[in-house]
């Protein structure tokens, strides 16, 4: 997958592309698998990095949602869950089970939650994992020491999926490029263009070069998350916005926190918000806060009283009790959440399905959802698209299309998430021995996980390589400072970039990089 090539693929031909599809995040990129699979002529323009917004800021889990189930939406919770077993099956090399324990500290909490647990194990059916199980307190403590034991009864034991969402975004947008698909990021759409009312393509602006392409289509695609209405507003400045934003914050913390493998859940804070303690690159994951906002970026910042948040609630349910000292890195997300009808409804009880609008332009714009439903949603997108821009109807084959890189493997394994791919690295690591050393003492990624970023991924930018195609910002913001120069100085040779743009780069990355540390540990 080379930029280069994508790009020359926009002036070899003056003939209209079936769809195209604005941004590259889950949405986007499952919308270009499902096409593109299907046999349309698909392009896919993003105006950052692919998954550089929600996409990559995600709690890193393939579920049900119980949070759904309590709240009755059981054709949600059915949805995602057979998503849930049939991306596991497609994608062996990306996506685990995990664990997860909801710990009991009153009478009536263990029976409660097994029942509705239970209820999530037959909701799966033929697509389940493990079955869901009792523990009481002595088994409890044997399997979760670091929990708090005061009070403590015992607890369920449930089983997800867990995944690297930056990974997985890479390899659908690999997977789209497989089927003839051209992906670009770093070109945003800056004006959509109409025909008696009608859209017929858009204009497109190549960051690198400047140079603004004019490109037609049978069908656009509008999915770009947090970003929806703005898009929507270029095809009519008075549409009404459809996306109630929702920022999330995580925290990660050292091992040695919450060293079990399985994953702790707190089902019910004092404001009716879950918590996730989740193991995560050999750290721990704790998340996540649910703020609403009315702003949207694409570098949002955590707010002191969610770090906060979550500390306190980290305290009462783990022996050692976590300081913002302790914090390796911060990131914030935001929900691109649906409103489910006006008025101030909170945006913990907003609307998490997906929803699909064909304006009387004939944009088609795909909303909402989460990871766990990209399938799904990306599949309910190109068959509205086929009915409403009159395409030639073909089948969706994508419940059981191979995901780019398909081995069935240890997923929890280093270089696993590359699947098929490991042996082009190791021939990378042959070729240069420099390359298989670490990037540096406290980050698991190697110097050939970057070379191979910059030379198949599309990787563009020192950001690109150490926020998503390695997580080495989200996973250790101090390391990740500490190695800009050289990743940037990696990635300029490689790239044969000058020497200004190289420390553009270092000083572009390192004021981003201030965002993932909380004020105290600056």
């Amino acid at each position: 997958m080379k930029r280069e090539i994508a790009v020359s693929n926009l002036d070899q031909t003056d003939a209209p592309w079936d769809i195209i599809i604005i941004g590259g995040g889950a949405t986007g990129l499952g919308a270009a698998v499902d096409a593109s699979s299907r046999g349309y002529r698909t392009l896919l323009l993003e105006q950052s990095d692919f998954a550089a917004a929600t996409s990559s800021r995600s709690t890193k889990l393939i579920h049900g949602g119980l949070r759904y189930l309590q709240q009755g939406n059981i054709s949600l919770v059915t949805e995602a869950l057979h998503e849930r077993g049939r991306l596991t099956t497609n994608a062996p090399h990306l996506i685990h089970h995990l664990p997860f324990f909801i710990p009991s500290y009153q009478w009536w909490e263990s029976p409660f939650y097994g029942t509705g647990l239970k209820v999530y194990d037959l909701l799966a059916g033929k697509l389940g994992i493990e079955k869901s199980k009792s523990l009481n307190r002595e088994e409890t403590l044997r399997i979760m020491p670091t929990l708090e034991p005061k009070e403590l009864r015992g607890g369920v034991i449930y089983y997800d999926g867990q995944f690297d969402d930056a990974r997985l975004a890479i390899t659908l947008a690999c997977t789209a490029v497989d089927h003839g698909a051209t992906l670009i990021n770093y070109m945003p759409v800056t004006e959509l263009i109409k025909k008696k009312g009608t859209i017929t393509g858009v204009k497109a602006k190549d960051l690198e070069s400047n140079r603004t392409y004019t490109l037609h289509a049978h069908a656009v695609i509008n999915a770009t998350g947090i970003f929806t209405d703005q898009i929507r507003q270029m095809d009519h400045k008075n549409t009404q916005e459809i996306i109630a934003p929702s920022q999330g914050i995580h925290i990660i913390l050292p091992k040695s926190f919450q060293p079990s493998k399985k994953a702790i859940l707190i089902p019910h804070t004092e404001d009716n918000r879950v918590i996730f303690m989740i193991p995560w690159h050999d750290k721990v994951l704790i998340g996540t806060t649910d703020t609403a906002i009315k702003k949207v970026s694409l570098e949002p910042k955590p707010h002191a009283e969610e770090i906060e948040f979550l500390l306190n609630h980290a305290a009462k349910y783990l022996t050692k009790n976590p300081k913002k000292s302790d914090i390796l890195s911060v990131f914030t997300g935001i929900r691109p959440l649906v409103r489910a009808h006006k008025g101030g409804k909170a945006t913990a009880e907003l609307a998490r399905d997906h929803v699909v609008i064909s304006d009387p332009s004939k944009l088609i714009t795909i909303a909402g959802g989460k990871w766990t439903t990209y399938r799904k949603m990306a599949e309910d997108a190109i068959d509205q698209t086929i009915k409403t821009c009159a395409l030639p109807k073909r089948k969706c084959l994508t419940t059981e299309l191979k995901l780019h890189g398909y081995k069935k493997c240890d997923p929890l394994a280093h270089l696993s998430a590359y699947g098929s791919d490991i042996d082009h690295i190791k021939k990378l690591m042959t070729k240069e021995k420099s390359l298989a050393k670490k990037i540096h003492p406290k980050l698991p990624y190697l110097w050939a996980e970057l070379a191979w970023a910059i030379d198949q991924e599309m990787a563009r930018t020192v950001e690109d390589l150490l926020s998503r195609r390695t997580r080495s910002l989200l996973l250790n913001a101090h390391a990740t400072i500490e190695i800009t120069e050289k990743v940037a100085k990696f990635l300029a040779k490689r790239r044969s970039m000058p020497l200004k743009w190289e420390q553009e780069q270092v000083k572009a990355f390192k004021k981003l990089a201030q965002n993932y540390l909380p004020e105290e540990v600056k």
